[in-house]
């Protein structure tokens, strides 16, 4: 059963909010993140980020340049920047995007829940980005950027985040660029904490939707804490770190698509006779083709839409795994035709978040940089906690959450 508490976090001033605010780490590159700061020096890119502040081309992996995020860190506090609460709380945290509204409880999710497997994965992480985010946590010693969590829908907790959220929100805006909408609201009653804290005991298990580079880190973190401090007992602060945890039924999964950059030697006459072998090949025009259900792809190939249906025996629909459109695609067409056997590695191969758009994908093969995209249908939650449940890992870049959690809204420290 799920183990979690409030905190006490570390916030912006209202009036400062925007100003801190940004997007996740791992969503822009350091340019990008220059751009977004320039004239903000309250911007948390100084801190999640913090090679903006060297010269251009700087290792973000200095370590000089995590030493520069503690420090950032501690200026944004000394100046008022960020303020930590007096008292431990729980919060709400809202995201609305194309007029439909997520509502997430911001915890202390447990550390020994991450390692005993309550906290579910769904994906494989790489050491590399695991140690590069341990630094992060370890030199600001907190959790400066929250993981994105589902639990198993609760009318309880339904209830009594619809009372808080009918009041006014504490921070309420429009995220530039996205045009997302960001609301927070404060659960400082000490009736409603316990009942939040009940609701979560009650639940088997938590899923990582999004951040599991972010979950692996800090659990280690707190983990390490724990083996460091001779004096342990379990309840200190780091043996928790930060998530917003959303009901399964309002998350919404979108598709992630691929974009290769040759056929593997074939013409494209040769290449749509392999992929008839498994699929039923139907040409579609030159107006953007959308999957339409489980098992149909979209195709975009010399300037033409496809739509390819998976023909029976091709999947096995009682196998978590086997029945995903992204295993299908990634065994029967890039795979057995294109010859890219690790998704994670192979530099033929791209992916693009339908976010974006499949208008993206088209731009991409038609000015020449790509051959060939293939569109998934996306994923479902079910999908997601079928395969968590059963100790499965999805195949790499599966799944794509959107809106993004904004960063900079609430901090974790852990001590």
């Amino acid at each position: 059963m799920a183990t979690i508490k409030p905190f006490k976090g570390l916030r912006p001033p209202k009036e400062l909010v925007e100003k801190v605010a940004s997007r996740p780490y791992d969503v822009l590159n350091s340019e990008e993140a220059r751009a977004e700061a320039e004239g903000n020096e309250m911007s948390l890119y100084h801190i999640i980020k913090p090679e903006i502040d060297f010269p251009v081309g700087t290792d973000e992996h200095n370590p000089r340049v995590y030493q520069k995020a503690a420090e950032n860190f501690q200026m944004f506090q000394d100046k008022g920047w960020l303020v930590q609460d007096e008292k431990e709380n729980y919060y709400i945290y809202a995201q609305t995007m194309n007029g439909k509204t997520q509502y997430g409880l911001v915890v202390g999710a447990y550390v020994p829940d991450y390692m005993n497997g309550v906290i579910k994965k769904h994906e494989l992480t790489r050491r590399d980005k695991e140690e590069d985010r341990m630094k992060h946590v370890r030199v600001n010693n907190a959790n400066i950027e929250p993981v994105f969590f589902a639990y198993p829908d609760n009318k309880t907790l339904d209830a009594l985040i619809a009372r808080y959220t009918a009041q006014p929100p504490v921070y309420d805006f429009i995220a530039p660029g996205d045009g997302f909408g960001h609301t927070f609201w404060i659960i400082d009653r000490p009736e409603d904490i316990e009942a939040i804290t009940r609701e979560f005991a009650k639940m088997p298990a938590l899923y990582i939707a999004d951040g599991h580079h972010r979950s692996a880190a800090a659990a280690l973190v707190g983990a390490e804490k724990a083996k460091q401090n001779p004096n342990h007992r379990g309840d200190e602060e780091y043996n928790y770190f930060m998530a917003v945890c959303f009901p399964a039924n309002q998350l919404t999964i979108i598709d992630y698509n691929r974009v290769v950059k040759d056929l593997n030697g074939l013409t494209p006459a040769q290449f749509l006779e392999a992929v008839g072998k498994n699929f039923i090949v139907e040409e579609k025009g030159t107006e953007i083709y959308k999957p339409a259900a489980l098992h149909n792809f979209s195709l975009y190939l010399e300037g033409k839409w496809y739509s390819l249906t998976a023909k029976p025996g091709t999947y096995d629909d009682n196998d978590p795994i086997g029945v995903l459109d992204v295993t299908i695609s990634s065994n029967l067409i890039l795979d057995e035709i294109l010859g890219i056997k690790d998704l994670r590695s192979d530099k033929r191969i791209d992916f693009v978040g339908g976010i974006r758009g499949l208008g993206e994908l088209k731009r991409r093969v038609d000015s020449g940089e790509m051959k060939v995209a293939l569109a998934l249908y996306p994923v479902s939650m079910k999908q997601l906690m079928d395969i968590a449940d059963t100790g499965n890992i999805m195949p790499p870049k599966t799944t794509w959450f959107e809106p993004k959690l904004r960063s900079g809204l609430i901090i974790h420290k852990l001590e």
